[in-house]
């Protein structure tokens, strides 16, 4: 199908480029065996070739999970696979099953009050995931049909098959090129440049592609990003056909927006779920917090609590039932035969009334409040103003609402460099020519070379060498230009009309860097590179071919041919990449000032070049398109050709770009040491460039001692696995065997007297999680594991993507599982970001697939700072204070009801009113807590932020630990013994009133009820710190809203009960003077361990205040 693609990001499809594009997208490992056939034209191809039509996806996108038709059936398996939610089921039903002692209404409605706010909550987080399904299904595109465009929905896009023209308008003004703008969740950089194949590209017009007929024979879809491999094959009447190769130079993109011309034609070749975005999308693993961790843990004392009462009661009911005169009363004596008959089934029966009875020990109402806590205080991370970038205008961006709290316990962050700790935004510093320094450019251009000053070169290059060097910067790229004022949003010369376009924020400033010396690149033209020199004349070169850069070969290169029939190339990579591939007497000269610039903290890349013959050309060019043409195993063979055409070639210099930090990066990662964390730094770039911005941001410091396990420490001899295991050894003997070790001391005490860091490069780090087979380096990754556990700081250069995630994965599978962090901005971050337990992505330059596959998502490093010290740290006390809470209220309300059965001979007769049984956690009791979660600040955030060292307070689940569960678990059995039997003393005396009247059992658990809601509810109160309207009005409302439907529900005689057993006991409760006294004097008992906690807890922080500021004053001055 060929459609028109206008400058709309949102068509879901992969189409090629006929002047020149196709679209797919995404990395991946993921590989599909053999090729599709797409058919353009009229007709089939040829009448004698066989042709078996393939069945093709449609183009629809379906992120969503549930349909209208499955969402009910599929919600609810989903949580009733949650434990709580079965077990209360389970209770529901034997409630219905079984003659219980209370209603199935007391644990249907609250279960169904559960159930029914988190399918509204997972149904409207799938209605937004349908609406951005139906953004893009819905969008518009033009089809090409019999020679008219036809605009239909992009749904409707279809592979072309048996012969049937459907083209996109992919309209390609810009003479066989395009240039996008990576979008969509693509993880390219920056701006691409796509061709159109040179045959096609005379196709401008409707009816020029309708006539067109071809067949393409590409790869089956598959997730890869950076591969294509295809080839098209174009038929004309009464001509032999032409094929011609395709590659992803030729595949555009989904996501992708036009940047240099309103719309290309394309053919469709891979749609809907098909595409290589959607292949590439990897659903995120679900990743569960520590904080649910321990509910589960708390979850199972307390089931074995409610085991534990059950068993008892059951028991204790036939050891008081063994006595005839207790088993029943006189007047309906049970025969022999019915006590003996299916006793051991009463039994069991009896044990169930029982778990029913005590069934709400288990809160099945905090799992709701949890989610609701979670979601809604994920907002506020959102409306943080602070976190807003004025620069790209976007705030933070929360993908994960489920790991809130975690940002409150991280304790290693791994982070990527460039982008990240960088700007990604790259100035032209200096150049390197033959060993002679170019730095600030003059009006005098023969005048500008400076000298390094070891080196045994003086003056400047010879003249034909500087030009030879500044033509190599204006041709070996990928840059494009166009006029500034016809493309929206991309970098233009300050100076000049003309903007260039890029993915590489590198070759921008290599380009200008050679301007600034008289050399200006003035774009490619039906491919030929024109450039201005220094006297202003006009120079043409023929392009003939690029080798395009690739991360292994870590280098590109241009061929070209001159007006007078030159054939040249020019070549420019890492040092790594070229030093071996030139002549070793020219590698010294630059070397010193490479490194010096690594040293400095610039990228450095080196130039070289080699003169071609047509003999040595021709049979280039034929391999070269030997190995386009092939559809197996094209890489491979591409890079043979590539290995064997950058060989022996002559090194002309090298350049220095600087990449500044971020603003604030280095007090960031100084306020993250401060506060507990161990920094990591994952990247690709070489080590001392590396090293130098890992002391510019203080990762580093001047008393740091570092460790070095590279290339050359290690070396590259036969030798290096011992070399690494001797390396290896005395590292881990300085560290750790030669160090007494910590008795006691503070959480997090990781830092030695001496702080250490280390270094590690890619392939060091492939030594020691691959070690060959036949060496005795099993332990390798042990000892290398501790030696890292043991540095402040540890910086990995050369990383692979790869790597980068194996990094984290080992650091996260450590003894104690310490929770990780990964924070990255470009798509070779996104391992790390799924891998660690929290994934930061940084909405950068370098497209936004990082920040697509992260839980949340930043504009700046910055940033973290905030997120971690103030949002983490409030995150993680709300949610560890809430799970407390409801643990303990739950305990204070069952724990009477357990008390209840020994005075009433274990007979299952409830404590409290179905009414109050089933509207506790729903009604009386949830919302004060719920705003708590909220909105508690019990530190100020402003103080939280300046104070890192508060972070290590909570850190480590401090507030959810075994101790701290006890003190709560405690508490509640203390007040739950308060609550009963302060109103059993009172009821010694049945008779509360002047009158003689007596109350009853009803009257006795009422009160019992209204001494809980207030306890527990002015329990909150004291341990609130941070009032606001919302905090008064839930907690003075809960109380409030309690007493009066107490007063509604015992007025009324309802005539859908069987028993008006409540009618007028709250009100007739409240007329006695003893009631009264009793409810205060038990809430105040209740409580009074609590308060008189806060008074001492503020009299030692005074205490501490005071001595402090006496410490301030009489401090010696000097």
């Amino acid at each position: 199908m060929v459609f028109k693609v206008p400058s709309n990001p949102n068509h879901s499809v992969s189409s090629f480029l006929f002047r020149r594009c196709a679209v797919a997208a995404c990395a991946g490992e993921e590989k599909r065996v053999g090729t599709r056939t797409v058919v353009v034209g009229h007709r089939p191809v040829s009448e004698t070739d066989a042709y078996v039509a393939q069945k093709f996806c449609d183009n629809r996108i379906v992120s969503s999970k549930y349909t209208l038709w499955n969402f009910l059936p599929k919600n609810l398996f989903e949580q009733f696979r949650r434990i709580a939610n079965f077990y209360f089921l389970i209770i529901f039903l034997v409630q219905v099953i079984v003659d219980t002692p209370t209603s199935p209404v007391t644990s249907g409605l609250p279960l169904f009050f559960v159930i029914t706010v988190t399918a509204i909550k997972q149904g409207y987080e799938d209605w937004l995931r349908h609406r951005a399904d139906n953004e893009v299904n819905k969008s518009n595109v033009f089809i090409v049909e019999n020679a008219k465009q036809v605009q239909k929905e992009s749904e409707k896009i279809k592979v072309t098959v048996n012969g049937e023209v459907r083209l996109l308008s992919l309209k390609l003004v810009g003479r066989g090129r395009c240039v996008v703008r990576a979008g969509g969740g693509m993880s390219c950089p920056g701006e691409l440049t796509h061709y159109a194949v040179r045959d096609t590209t005379v196709l401008c017009t409707d009816e020029a592609i309708d006539a067109l007929t071809a067949t393409i024979e590409c790869e089956q879809p598959q997730p890869d990003l950076y591969k294509f491999v295809g080839r098209i094959i174009i038929y004309r009447s009464n001509q032999e056909p032409v094929a011609r190769s395709l590659g992803p130079e030729n595949l555009l993109l989904k996501g992708a927006t036009l940047k240099n011309t309103k719309k290309i034609y394309g053919v469709a070749v891979y749609t809907g779920m098909e595409t290589k975005m959607a292949l590439n999308y990897q659903g995120k693993s679900q990743k569960r917090s520590a904080v649910e961790k321990s509910i589960n843990a708390f979850l199972i004392v307390y089931l074995c609590i409610l085991l534990s009462k059950a068993t008892v009661c059951t028991t204790l009911k036939y050891v008081w039932q063994s006595n005839p005169f207790n088993d029943e009363p006189w007047y309906n004596e049970k025969t022999k035969k019915e006590r003996e008959t299916f006793k051991v089934l009463r039994m069991f029966t009896d044990f169930l009334s029982f778990m029913v009875l005590f069934n709400f020990i288990i809160p099945v109402s905090m799992y709701v409040t949890v989610e609701m806590q979670k979601f809604l205080g994920s907002f506020f991370i959102s409306w943080d103003k602070e976190m807003y970038d004025e620069e790209i205008k976007e705030g933070a961006l929360v993908n994960t609402s489920d790991l809130n709290e975690e940002l409150g316990q991280v304790e290693y962050v791994f982070t990527d460099k460039t982008g990240t700790l960088t700007e990604n935004s790259m100035e032209f510093i200096e150049c390197c020519i033959d060993g002679h320094k170019y730095k600030d450019c003059i009006s005098e251009v023969d005048g500008f070379s400076q000298t390094d000053g070891p080196l045994k070169y003086y003056g400047k290059a010879e003249k034909s060498r500087e030009e030879l060097f500044l033509r190599a910067l204006c041709l070996c790229h990928t840059v494009q230009i166009k006029e500034a004022d016809q493309v929206d949003g991309l970098i233009g010369h300050p100076e000049h009309r003309y903007t260039y376009i890029s993915s590489s924020p590198d070759e921008i400033a290599l380009v200008k860097g050679a301007e600034k010396y008289g050399f200006t690149f003035l774009g490619l033209e039906n491919n030929f590179m024109k450039i201005r020199n220094q006297k202003n004349e006009m120079e043409t070169y023929q392009l003939l071919h690029v080798l395009n850069f690739d991360p292994v070969r870590r280098r590109m290169s241009v061929i070209v041919r001159t007006t007078t029939g030159k054939l040249l190339l020019f070549c420019k990579g890492a040092d790594s990449s070229i030093f071996p591939r030139v002549q070793q007497e020219e590698i010294q000269q630059t070397k010193v000032h490479v490194d010096r610039n690594a040293m400095d903290g610039y990228r450095t890349l080196c130039v070289a070049f080699k003169e071609l013959t047509q003999k040595e050309y021709d049979k280039i060019d034929r391999q070269l398109n030997e190995a386009k043409m092939a559809l197996q195993d094209r890489e491979e063979k591409m890079a043979k050709v590539f290995e064997d055409t950058e060989a022996d070639m002559h090194l002309i210099g090298a350049t220095a770009v600087e990449d500044r930090l971020q603003e604030q990066s280095a007090e960031t990662i100084e306020a993250l040491h401060a506060a507990g964390m161990k920094v990591w730094v994952l990247t690709g770039d070489k080590m001392e460039t590396a090293k130098s911005t890992c002391y510019a941001c203080r990762l580093f410091q001047t008393s740091t001692e570092l460790l070095e396990l590279t290339a050359k420490t290690v070396g590259e001899s036969e030798r290096k696995e011992d070399r690494l295991h001797e390396l290896l050894m005395e590292y881990h003997k300085k560290l750790i065997q030669d160090v007494p070790k910590n008795r006691g001391g503070l959480k997090r005490s990781w830092t030695l007297s001496q702080e250490y860091g280390l270094i590690i490069d890619g392939s060091t780090l492939s030594l020691i999680l691959n070690p060959s087979q036949d060496s005795s380096s099993s332990n390798y990754k042990n000892i290398f594991l501790q030696i890292c556990l043991k540095c402040t700081a540890v910086l990995c250069c050369r990383m692979a993507p790869l790597q980068k995630a194996q990094i984290v994965r080992m650091v996260k599978n450590t003894k104690g599982s310490p929770i990780t962090l990964s924070i990255g901005d470009g798509a070779n971050d996104v391992s790390m970001i799924l891998e660690a337990h929290v994934g930061i992505g940084i909405k950068g330059k370098e497209g936004r697939q990082a920040s697509r596959n992260s839980d949340y998502a930043v504009p700046k490093f910055k940033h973290l700072r905030k997120l971690l010290l103030a949002h983490g740290h409030l995150y993680y006390v709300r949610i560890a204070h809430l799970v407390q809470y409801f643990f303990y209220k739950n305990l204070c309300f069952i724990l009477p009801q357990f008390l209840y059965q020994f005075f009433c001979g274990f007979s299952q007769q409830p404590l409290y009113d179905a009414a109050y049984l089933t509207m506790y956690n729903i009604c009386f009791t949830s919302l004060p807590i719920l705003a708590y979660s909220l909105l508690e600040q019990h530190i100020n955030i402003d103080t939280l932020t300046a104070d890192p060292q508060l972070y290590m307070k909570v850190s480590d689940n401090a507030m959810l630990q075994w101790k701290p569960f006890l003190y709560w678990t405690f508490l509640g059995a203390f007040e739950g013994l308060v609550f009963f039997f302060g109103v059993y003393f009172l009821f010694q005396n049945s008779s509360l009133e002047d009158n003689g009247k007596v109350f009853g059992n009803w009257t006795f658990g009422t009160i019992v009820f209204t001494v809980l809601v207030f306890t527990v509810t002015l329990k909150l109160a004291l341990d609130t710190r941070f009032w606001t309207w919302m905090n008064h009005f839930v907690i003075w409302g809960s109380l409030a809203f309690y007493v009066f439907f107490s007063f509604f529900w015992g007025g009324v005689i309802w005539p859908f009960l069987k028993q008006q057993r409540m009618y007028f006991v709250f009100a007739h409760m409240l007329t006695s003077v003893s009631t009264w006294l009793a409810i205060i004097l038990l809430i105040f008992i209740s409580l009074f361990p609590e308060i008189l906690l806060i008074v001492l807890k503020n009299i030692k922080e005074k205490s501490h205040q005071v001595r402090n500021k006496i410490m301030y004053l009489y401090k010696p001055i000097g």
